[in-house]
């Protein structure tokens, strides 16, 4: 699978995670894990709502998401 970032995404993780090196490994762990196992109930995967109906999101922290969408075999993360 492909990975592609959109440039919000590089902005919020060189502010918000990559600061934190703890965070930025556990985004690491998290990011393998959804490769081998989207569907695993670590991640809390889930869709949103609303007018971001079409994304999806999983959990790296408590308080700390991953938003989503799958398109034509790439991952982007929004």
């Amino acid at each position: 699978m492909k990975i592609a970032y959109h440039k919000n995404f590089l902005k919020h993780f060189k502010k918000r995670i990559v600061s934190n090196k703890k965070l930025e490994s556990k985004f690491y762990q998290r990011l393998s894990l959804f490769i081998k196992n989207p569907n695993s109930p670590i991640l809390r995967r889930h869709q949103l709502r609303g007018k971001k109906r079409f994304y999806w999101s999983f959990s790296v922290t408590g308080d700390t998401r991953v938003v989503y969408k799958i398109k034509e075999k790439t991952l982007f993360f929004i």
